[in-house]
């Protein structure tokens, strides 16, 4: 399927490895132009490189922390100077420390909000405005399970991003009509290197998702890039569940 994003211009956050990784892929192998962006800059380049063997697509590493509001919008910023525009943002970032309610303080909430909400937020209004004034553009917020089923362990985590889901929600409405969608995916477990460093057996951690297997990354890629597509122009304001079922919230 043509998804109409040949030429379009993508700004990939947290996109060194893992789900921002795919994304970045998935957007490239369609003829998208993608900035990605991560801490480090070896990884970044070597991340971007990647991609670019891989689907013969121009993609652009930049150095940014978008873990707090001032460099998330930054990153914006620059992936715009470098693009000329950007049409599409995916606002990912990493994930809060674990915590339960006796274990985190005040201050944990602070920098989990920063990290996982107000650093998307910041992505956000960085870049519709120009997306409404062109009367095209596409927001996806890369989020977590969590915010149906928030786990135990992670209540920072899950209070920061059930605030941007609600945020995203009430911003799809406000832009629908001019174009632009805001949509968010809540991925459960997939194999990336961040899950298979805390997990130490895979096999039994797959016996716990009805579909028997842990998400590929790579499928996840796709369902962002369909988002991003001209066939999605009518969804948005959705929160697109990715866990093969593993949740149990309504």
């Amino acid at each position: 399927m043509d998804l109409g994003l040949q030429g379009k211009t993508a700004a990939v956050a947290a996109a060194s490895a893992g789900l921002g990784l795919a994304s970045a892929r998935a957007l490239a192998a369609e003829g998208v132009r993608v900035v990605i962006c991560g801490r480090d800059d070896e990884r970044i380049k070597a991340a971007a490189a990647q991609v670019a063997d891989q689907t013969g697509g121009e993609v652009t590493p930049l150095v940014a922390d978008v873990g707090e509001p001032d460099g998330a919008a930054g990153f914006i910023d620059a992936s715009s100077s470098t693009l000329g525009s950007v049409d599409i943002v995916i606002a990912n970032c990493g994930g809060p420390p674990p915590g339960t309610f006796a274990s985190t303080d005040i201050d944990a909430y602070r920098q989990a909000n920063d990290a996982a909400m107000l650093s998307s937020i910041a992505m956000c209004r960085a870049a519709i405005p120009e997306m409404q004034s062109r009367g095209w553009g596409r927001i996806v917020a890369i989020t977590s399970f969590g915010v149906r089923q928030p786990p135990g362990q992670l209540i920072a985590s899950a209070t920061a991003r059930a605030g941007l889901t609600a945020f995203l929600k009430v911003t799809a409405r406000e832009v629908a009509g001019e174009g632009v969608t805001v949509n968010s995916i809540q991925p459960g477990a997939h194999d990336t290197a961040r899950l298979r460093s805390g997990n130490a057996d895979l096999s039994k951690l797959a016996g716990q998702i009805p579909t028997g297997v842990i998400g590929d990354a790579n499928d996840f890629g796709q369902a962002v890039a369909f988002l991003c597509s001209e066939q999605a122009r009518f969804i948005t304001g959705a929160a697109l569940l990715i866990d093969g079922g593993a949740s149990l919230g309504v």
